[in-house]
């Protein structure tokens, strides 16, 4: 058996897994592929493809011409990336693994942090040899929106309150009765945006919420705001972000994910210094990687012995 695993920019996989009781080939691959053409050439002749998150897309055309795959370990169970359908069709199995949500919550309030105190600037001028160059912001008493209130939602509102913050959120179906189980006030979606004074982004990418955040939002934001997005990128309109940026209309955004990733080098996002960037690494922390790949080699030795487990396409 061969197996590729792929996008492991740390390239940590092998050390987060014991691979050896498999008896398999294992070729890593620690740079992003170019494109589907590149995807299908470096993969030929692997039975088994590790794919981390949805940073390598498996649409049809790819499956297509994949035939010697028949297995497709996706780390996480939601990836938008890969064609199920497509994938049954072809005769490959895709399974999942688990996932550990709290890193992502962490890294959301790494970010709240980083806009409410202005650290990027402060560790910038200590660097430099200066001191003090910004005035920071007190979290307690200030209004946290949450645009969306699901598990990783309700976890950024519960440790909102443990810095004195009042939290108010929205979705299309949020309910009163669902938000005050988590202590939290729904409101109206053009409230959510006028009230926040820190807007964190939890919602699912999906068609109806593609650009859900866009002009008008940030037309109706306060200056003094702080936009928090480590979901996906494609939920805020990336054009209207760069304009509320530029001309001041809140006061930062603090992102992990991106319309493209890899970002590219010379995208506008990294020239602003309103915007507070980290490389999608919400979820890359050593406890979520060993879940990952421990669970990949679960559903590699599986599907090895004719049982597949944790099947999206079924």
């Amino acid at each position: 058996m061969k197996i590729a695993i792929l996008d492991d920019y740390q390239n940590v996989a092998l050390q987060c897994a014991d691979w050896e009781p498999l008896g398999a080939e294992i070729e890593v691959f620690t740079e992003p592929f170019a494109g589907p053409g590149e995807v299908v050439t470096r993969l030929a002749g692997f039975d088994v493809v590790v794919a981390m998150r949805e940073r390598t897309p498996f649409p049809a055309a790819v499956f297509d011409r994949l035939p010697d795959l028949r297995l497709l370990v996706s780390t996480g169970r939601r990836n938008a990336a890969i064609d199920l359908d497509a994938a049954k069709r072809c005769g490959v199995v895709v399974s999942a693994t688990g996932a550990l949500g709290a890193s992502t919550v962490e890294h959301a309030w790494a970010l709240i942090l980083a806009g409410a105190r202005n650290l990027p600037a402060e560790f910038r001028s200590m660097r430099e040899g200066g001191w003090q160059v910004g005035l920071g912001t007190s979290l307690r008493d200030k209004t946290l929106g949450l645009l969306g209130l699901g598990r990783l939602g309700a976890e950024v509102a519960r440790i909102g309150q443990a810095f004195g913050m009042k939290p108010i959120a929205w979705s299309q179906n949020l309910t009163p009765e669902r938000a005050a189980e988590h202590g939290v006030t729904a409101v109206s979606k053009e409230d959510l945006f006028a009230q926040s004074d820190v807007l964190s982004v939890h919602l699912v990418l999906s068609d109806r919420t593609r650009g859900l955040v866009g002009a008008a939002e940030f037309a109706a934001m306060k200056p003094s705001a702080l936009l928090v997005n480590t979901s996906r990128g494609p939920i805020v309109d990336e054009s209207a972000l760069l304009e509320a940026l530029r001309g001041k209309k809140i006061a930062a955004a603090a992102l992990d994910v991106y319309d493209v990733e890899p970002l590219p080098a010379d995208h506008p996002l990294r020239t602003l210094d309103n915007a507070i960037l980290t490389p999608h690494i919400g979820y890359v922390s050593r406890e979520t990687y060993e879940i990952f790949y421990g669970g990949a080699v679960e559903d590699i030795a599986a599907f090895q012995a004719g049982e597949p487990i944790n099947v999206l396409n079924g």
